[in-house]
């Protein structure tokens, strides 16, 4: 029997099957930074916890990119990360794969009107109000009628100089719109609240690093700023704080393009991608939020660090989401509007 035993191991040795090669999956995302920390937050950790490997991509300009690769015939990603109203803007052009709910389970923790047919949300960013410490002392702004209110919070101003969105927003918010009835937006309104606001704005500042120096130097006494900008120079010493009160949250969102070379393997992914628990890793190394409120609800963020964090459910409450397809069918003729509005 020992010997027959030994004979038997021997066999197993001799005709041990091979091990079973990972699965590759590409995902496209907007580089540096960002993607950076969602590689670190989840990716890494694909290929030991589920066997997949990920090939990553950069997009140089978002639906563009993909637009070219679909209408070539020649996509090679599986998933892509889209800003907000591009998702909406791809899957109207008929660049996308319909997402398969049965195979993403995650999904349930994303919010349901960050989940349609053809994209889901993932992060998210807000823009809020930000005002000077010194200055405002212990009658800080709470709101965008504070903001706008010009008498009662003297300042100079500094505003996203972008396009309309958010301001647009901002300003029908701060002429008591009801976050409720935003949309369709009231242009005309709109406008007519930013040009009583806009001698006292200083600064249409273009980027995000633009907006931290407008802080970290005080040049203006208060602003609009994205919350991870205005966080990052509050670290560097500026006399600043914010709200989160009726921030304005964009969402980032993940989609599947035509001809996907491994739709399965884009299911998955995306599942992977919104496990609450990998979700939970984001914050430490980007600042934007994490989308599935099972990172919140199952305490996998703990509750100092969520306090801080835009996308945890609690300050979800308090803020007001960009409605992304609103703006992917009129961003057109309101970046039209916006820039001659600034050049007035």
């Amino acid at each position: 029997m020992k010997i027959r035993a030994s004979y038997v191991v021997g066999a197993c040795v001799l005709f041990a099957l091979p091990a079973v090669a990972n699965e590759t999956v590409s995902y496209a995302s907007y580089g540096g930074a960002y993607q950076e920390g969602v590689r670190k937050a989840i990716l890494d950790h694909l290929p030991k916890d589920h066997g997949m490997d990920v090939k990553e991509y950069t997009l140089q300009s978002g639906i563009t990119d993909i637009r070219t690769r679909v209408k070539g015939g020649a996509n090679e990603i599986d998933v892509a990360e889209l800003y907000g109203g591009y998702c909406k803007q791809a899957g109207d052009e008929g660049l996308l794969e319909k997402l398969d709910f049965d195979k993403i389970p995650n999904a349930a923790g994303i919010p349901e009107k960050l989940r349609s047919d053809y994209a889901i949300g993932f992060t998210a960013y807000s823009t809020v109000i930000a005002y000077n410490k010194d200055v405002y002392k212990d009658n800080p702004p709470k709101d965008w009628a504070d903001f706008f209110d010009t008498k009662k919070f003297p300042g100079s101003r500094a505003v996203s100089g972008y396009s309309g969105q958010s301001n647009l927003e901002a300003a029908l918010l701060a002429d008591g719109v009801s976050r409720d009835k935003l949309y369709p937006l009231d242009v005309d309104k709109a406008f007519k609240k930013l040009e009583q606001l806009k001698p006292d704005i200083s600064v249409f500042w273009d980027s995000g690093a633009q907006a931290t120096q407008l802080a970290t130097s005080q040049e203006v006494d208060m602003m609009t700023i994205w919350a991870a900008r205005i966080e990052a120079a509050i670290k560097e010493g500026a006399p600043y704080a914010y709200t989160l009160n009726q921030g304005l949250v964009d969402v980032e969102c993940l989609v599947v393009p035509k001809g996907s070379p491994n739709k399965e393997g884009a299911m998955r992914l995306i599942n992977h991608l919104l496990d609450p628990h990998y979700q939970a890793n984001l914050p430490d190394f980007i600042p934007y939020g994490p989308m599935n409120q099972d990172a919140f609800k199952q305490g996998l963020i703990p509750p100092e660090k969520a306090a801080k964090v835009v996308t945890s459910t609690e300050n979800l409450a308090k803020q007001v989401f960009i409605d992304a397809p609103y703006w992917a069918g009129h961003a057109t003729e309101l970046q039209e509007r916006w820039d001659k509005f600034k050049q007035q």
